[in-house]
Order: C-alpha cells, then structure tokens, then sequence
C-alpha cells in the first residue's frame, strides 16, 4: 500500500499531536484501557480521539476483536513513522527539559531470566541506587512467548535475552557467553574424556525455564543428541545440590556459572564436545515513544552496568 506522506505529516505536524499519542497506545497496547492507563486519561477520552482520527484519516483504524483492538492495513502501514515521529518530539523535548535521575520517583522494569536476577540484580541495583535513590526497580520474569509483546507495549522498559526478536527493537549486545559441562567429582565421567559419544550416552540435567535453552537444545539436534534429559527441573538454584549429589549427571550451563559453583560445591568443569559459540547477550529496550529521556537513561545505566560485571552466579550456593 502506497503511504500518502502528507497525511502522516499532518497528524504529527498540527495540533493533532495528542491524536498521535492516542493512535500509538492503542496500537501498542492493543487496548482502549490500556492506552488511557498509559497517557493518564480515561478510556472515554481515548474512544473520542480515536473517533477524531478516524474522520480525519478516513479510516476505522483499528477493529475490536476477542484478543483487542486489531489495527487495520492503515494503521499498520502509518505506525512506524508515527512512532518515530513522537520518538522525535519527546526527546526533543527532554533535551530541553531534561532528565534528573537524581529526583526521579519512577518504577523503573526490566524482564530478565532466573540467571539474570541472579547474576545482574546486584549490580543494576547499586547503579540505580547511587545516580537515582528515589527510583524503583521492578525485575519481571522473562517468558520467550510474550516478550516482544510485553516490550511493544511498555509493560516493561528493557529485557535481557539471547532471543533475536523480530520487531524493529533497539538492542545493545552486553556479553557473550561460553558454555562448559559440569558434573559432581564423583561422577566417574570426571575421569574420562568428554567425547561426543560419552557426551550423548550421559544422564543430562535440563533447566526448562532457561533463556539459553532453545539455542543448546537447536546444537543438540545437529549433534544428534536426541534422546530427552533424564530431570528437567524449573529453577537454576537447584542445579548445584543436584549434580554434586549425584554421580551421573551432567549439566551444560554458562562458563560464568559454571567457574561460580565450583568454588562452592565439589564440581568439575569439563569443555563441550563440540562446537558452540560464545551465545550473545542483548539489552532490548521497549518500543513505546514515552519518556524517552528516561528510558535513554535507564538503557545507559543498565548496559554499563551488565556490561562491566561478570555475574554474581557464585551467589547460588546452598550450603552442600
């Protein structure tokens, strides 16, 4: 579909740039609720603008379906320099007015694994606290199947993933990371070369909710290793007592985390029997144009912070 240029211009250009507000929360956000939450406006205000910008534009914009409010061929076609256009005037304006972390009194969130909550939480906390005291830092759990959601309509403001998602999300990579073999110094497996066949013939330990388990389990299947992990458990934090208990298992866990617990428990670290690069870190920030002054703050904290510290992993050690 052919985009008249002028007609963006217009909506972003004239007095309809609250309109433009209006029309980005609801295509964000999916919801007239949700828009009026996020703009500080009742859902009755929100309904009259979109009532507005449909007759200006000539177009229904957005129809009402069980999911929400699904945008149309237009809509969709004008989001991204709508968007771009507010991501413009805010900053423009936050140049000018500024942004003082120093008296901010926001809830600052951030979508990160078990690992990251772990690994990163102390780090990204002592950064807040010491350029913004009054701040809040909420961590969200991070769940692959709705994170892209979750970042297009600001529910939260930054994630960290090794996911490559597909919308047009800006993204900073914080850190790459190797990944080793760990099993108790009692496994017998301690004391034999890690080749691929031992490797495939090993009682694995599996970590369902890893952010990272996707990218092993697609190295598996090229190596064949097919069968299924003998345990699947849901919290990293019950690795260590699991595998320094038991004389079969093994575990293919991040180098950091890895060199962490062996100085705690009796572990043994042993490299892969096959390839695998170092896997990618990346910051995403949220897409939504509000308070990007804001936003560009707690994304530069927050990469400096991740990006100069190793991961307190060794933290997870329950005594043996």
């Amino acid at each position: 579909m052919r985009i008249r240029t002028e007609i963006v211009k217009e909506v972003v250009d004239s007095s309809c740039a609250d309109l433009t507000r209006v029309f980005v929360a609801i295509y964000e956000s999916g919801s007239l609720t949700a828009a009026g939450r996020r703009l500080f406006v009742t859902q009755s205000a929100i309904s009259q603008s979109l009532a507005r910008l449909r007759r200006e534009l000539g177009d229904p914009l957005f129809e009402r379906t069980a999911q929400g409010m699904r945008p149309t061929a237009l809509a969709e076609a004008i989001y991204p320099e709508l968007h771009e256009g507010l991501s413009v005037i805010d900053r423009t304006l936050a140049a000018v007015t500024g942004f003082d972390p120093s008296t901010s009194e926001r809830t600052f969130r951030i979508a990160l694994s078990e690992l990251g909550e772990i690994g990163w939480s102390p780090a990204i906390g002592e950064a807040m606290a010491a350029a913004a005291p009054r701040a809040r830092l909420a961590v969200s759990a991070l769940r692959r199947e709705d994170l892209e959601e979750l970042l297009t309509r600001g529910s939260v403001d930054l994630a960290i993933t090794p996911m490559e998602l597909p919308g047009a999300f800006e993204r900073q990579t914080v850190k790459r990371e190797g990944y080793r073999v760990v099993m108790s110094a009692q496994n017998p497996l301690a004391e034999t070369e890690m080749t691929l066949e031992v490797y495939r013939g090993a009682r694995r330990v599996w970590v369902e909710g890893d952010s990272s388990a996707s990218v092993l389990a697609g190295v598996h299947a090229r190596q064949g290793v097919s069968d299924p992990p003998a345990i699947s458990v849901q919290h990293v934090a019950s690795l260590p007592p699991l595998l320094a208990r038991s004389t079969t298992l093994i575990a293919t866990i991040p180098e950091t985390l890895a060199v962490g617990w062996s100085r705690s428990w009796p572990l043994v670290i042993r490299d892969l029997p096959f390839a695998l690069g170092p896997v990618e870190l990346h910051l995403y920030r949220r897409r939504s144009p509000q308070h990007t002054g804001a936003l560009d703050w707690f994304f530069a904290t927050v990469s400096a912070a991740v990006s100069g510290f190793p991961g307190g992993f060794e933290g997870i050690h329950i005594a043996s």
